[in-house]
């Protein structure tokens, strides 16, 4: 038995769903007709990278140490002097391994014979099996294809990778395969996810997955083999770019902000670390080697998140408490708090509903919570906004964009007319085709990895926040 994901990053339920239904996509309606086109949702931040964490390792983001994008270390434990910041955006990539909580495990680790190509994490995958690794030369491509936003370059890498994984499943059965495509999520931010460069981009996913089908059933081994096609995060319009750094220095409190790329700045008091570009952590008092939270924050610090809350940019703000409660605030919608005992969660109004529940909730279950908060604007939002809280790298303000806004106004190789990265329903649900149909209804991309190995037979280790569908 083998399994392989292919993950068309960026890539949208209803853009998938349309393509098929255009009928230009042969190989991905085969699949949809065989196994279903379902819809999951995705972690917070909805950005690639920490995204990833979920079908790799079954866990959150924020509970194993990747709370963005970007981020600020306080404790001074992971990230050097002079600025205690990690980017996973150039060379500060390959300390994203190191960076994940040791003790839990990755797909990897627990399936040593796999293969993966362009995926951020690579802990227990030898080189030798790592498809479109990085050399010198790859690694120039690549900074040069991203710093000049090269679109068309992208979908290059995309046919590169495609080739590579159809070579090496056909070179070898490897027990699972994962290949991520990036030329969706590149197209997306140019384009639109509309665009004519998103279907030249899926295209190149029907391609994989006929080559890679009319290979396994002339070998007679597609019996034994699943395929699976799904995304880290959505993506919706932008029309407005927020300078998140420049407007906090700007608010009259004097302070010296640090954020990607200009990190290196004397007696800094606030850093913004942005993920996608439609969420953020914004650190404060960052003289404190631990988290202050709320109730420990200095007055400027707590000043500062009521102004940010009346920004046309932010729809919601994160307040941490402590690392099992957590406030939302909503400027129109009023304020509740999130808590969350071990494996149970509570959502309890302190004077509104800002995440359009339509009922509190008392200590329920990650599915409770995940069925009470599917169909509303934040799907699994409750379950998101607690690990992500939890979090001992999280920031002590944690911004979710308003619709067509986003944080960053410079800086991109590629101009941003959609983003993704916020709590909101385009950006958190993603779809996922299967080859056959599931036993259960699919919930989470958490549900990935532990539908990997139970598929393979393997023994799925405890502690994981998805749940297998096979």
């Amino acid at each position: 038995m083998s399994v392989i994901v292919l993950l068309a990053d960026g890539a949208r339920v209803d853009t998938l769903s349309t393509a098929i239904e255009s009928g230009a996509f042969p190989a991905l309606a085969r699949l949809r007709d065989d196994g279903g086109l379902h819809e999951l949702t995705s972690a917070f931040p909805s950005v690639t990278g920490p995204a990833y964490t979920p079908f790799l390792m079954g866990r959150f983001p924020g509970s194993v140490g990747l709370p963005g994008l970007r981020w600020f270390d306080r404790s001074r434990a992971a990230c050097s002097f002079p600025d205690y910041t990690r980017s996973y955006v150039g060379y500060q990539m390959r300390a994203l391994d190191g960076d994940l909580d040791p003790d839990a495990s990755t797909i990897f680790e627990l399936v040593p014979e796999s293969v993966a190509a362009l995926s951020v994490i690579t802990r227990g995958l030898p080189r030798r099996r790592q498809l479109a690794s990085l050399t010198a030369r790859s690694a120039f491509r690549a900074a040069r294809t991203h710093f000049r936003g090269d679109v068309r370059g992208w979908l290059r890498v995309d046919r590169d990778v495609s080739d590579g994984v159809i070579q090496s499943v056909r070179d070898a059965q490897s027990p699972f395969v994962f290949a991520a495509l990036t030329g969706v999520d590149k197209s997306s931010h140019a384009y639109g996810h509309e665009s004519e460069s998103v279907l030249e981009a899926l295209r190149i996913v029907d391609d994989t997955i006929a080559a890679l089908r009319d290979d396994l059933e002339r070998r007679d081994a597609w019996a034994d083999t699943r395929l699976w096609v799904t995304s880290d995060h959505g993506h919706s319009r932008v029309r407005h770019h927020e300078d998140l750094a420049r407007v906090i220095a700007s608010t009259g409190g004097g302070h010296r902000v640090i954020a990607h790329p200009w990190v290196y700045r004397l007696n800094a008091d606030v850093a913004v670390m942005v993920s996608g570009n439609a969420m953020a952590h914004v650190y404060v008092d960052l003289e404190h080697r631990a988290r202050p939270f709320w109730r420990g924050m200095s007055e400027w610090g707590r000043e500062l998140a009521e102004q940010l809350l009346r920004r046309d940019s932010v729809d919601l703000i994160l307040i941490p408490n402590d690392a099992s409660r957590c406030d939302v605030w909503s400027r129109t919608r009023g304020r509740a708090t999130v808590m969350n005992d071990g494996a149970r969660f509570s959502y309890c109004a302190i004077d509104g509903d800002p995440l359009g529940v339509g009922r509190e909730l008392h200590r329920v279950c990650a599915t409770e919570a995940h069925d009470a908060t599917r169909h509303t604007d934040y799907p699994d939002s409750v379950v998101q906004i607690a690990r992500l809280a939890g979090s001992e790298r999280a920031g002590d303000v944690i911004l979710s964009a308003a619709r067509e806004w986003d944080f960053r106004a410079r800086y991109e190789p590629i101009p941003h007319v959609s983003s993704h990265g916020a709590l909101h329903r385009d950006h958190m649900m993603v779809p996922l085709l299967l080859d056959r149909p599931p036993a259960r209804a699919p919930r989470r991309t958490a549900d990935v990895m532990p539908s990997v190995l139970a598929a393979l037979g393997c023994a799925i280790p405890g502690g994981l926040d998805g749940e297998s569908f096979v």
